[in-house]
């Protein structure tokens, strides 16, 4: 029965969410039931798009990234593909009506992972984390509304600044990864050989005004998912200010991380917040 294969499916976006991020794993545990599954879903597809241009060296990461994309092509079209991961996250984007240029331009930016290392112009740089980060936000909002078209288009904006937030705070931290591993520079106009301490103010205070954008649209969500997405901003919020206290040596010599101790601390706090209606 086709039942068994789509429950099958979906324990493997779950699984796949579980095991790449405990912090985001986290978060998605305390969204409402009724939507969970499917951020799991679309965290699924995200990831494995993402692993496929970022960690498989040793393999044809184009051929791979073709042959996947086809696969989503044809998931989208059929209803159906035995990759579970695609098949599961082609019944959320069926479900909510998630428009087919999010999706496109997400796979957009992967592919310009195989190839482009740098980022001179704030064109190009805007242009990258719309595709790999605000679309996504845009596709978690879908489901976090219901797809209610009227409410989406209110918190669109407020989405897509959480999304880019989410997505600079990797770039800072990752920072040592992307530039000595993979060659890759993301912020332009930014020496990252070079960067001081002046360099790194810009880009946080950046990062700072999309949090506060994204925060209004946070305390507009509906109930279901208020909490679970205030907990994801906390964390990658407490994340920043981890990283505006590193020196940019440091930074650039190591991968800032929060202790799985302080991630527990978080959720109790925003818990506690959230009850006493402080966001």
């Amino acid at each position: 029965m086709k039942s068994i294969f789509d429950n099958v499916s979906r324990k493997c976006s779950k699984i796949v969410t579980t095991s790449y991020s405990t912090s985001f794993s986290m978060a998605t545990k305390m969204l409402s039931e009724s939507i969970r599954q499917d951020i799991y879903n679309i965290y699924g597809f995200v990831r494995f798009a993402d692993e496929i241009v970022d960690t498989f060296h040793d393999y044809d990461k184009e051929t791979l990234f073709s042959n996947f994309e086809k696969d989503l092509d044809q998931a989208l079209e059929m209803k159906i593909s035995l990759n579970p991961i695609l098949n599961s996250f082609q019944e959320t984007y069926h479900k909510y009506n998630i428009e087919r240029h999010l999706v496109e331009s997400f796979m957009n930016s992967m592919r310009l992972d195989l190839t482009k290392q740098k980022y001179l112009t704030e064109e190009e740089y805007k242009q990258y984390v719309y595709g790999s980060a605000d679309v996504v936000g845009l596709m978690c909002l879908k489901v976090f509304v219901s797809g209610n078209q009227e409410k989406y288009e209110e918190l669109k904006h407020a989405a897509m600044s959480l999304g880019s937030a989410f997505q600079k705070v990797n770039f800072l931290r990752d920072l040592k990864a992307d530039y000595e591993d993979l060659n890759r520079t993301y912020f332009p106009n930014t020496d990252l050989s070079q960067l001081d301490e002046t360099s790194k103010l810009v880009i946080i205070t950046e990062i700072e005004e999309d949090f506060k954008l994204g925060l209004e649209g946070i305390k507009k969500l509906p109930l279901e998912a208020r909490f679970g997405v205030f907990m994801a901003y906390r964390y990658y919020n407490k994340l920043l200010e981890k990283l505006k206290k590193t020196p940019a040596l440091d930074i650039k010599s190591a991968r800032i991380r929060v202790p799985n101790y302080k991630k527990v601390e978080l959720l109790t706090r925003s818990y506690v917040k959230y009850q006493l209606n402080l966001i």
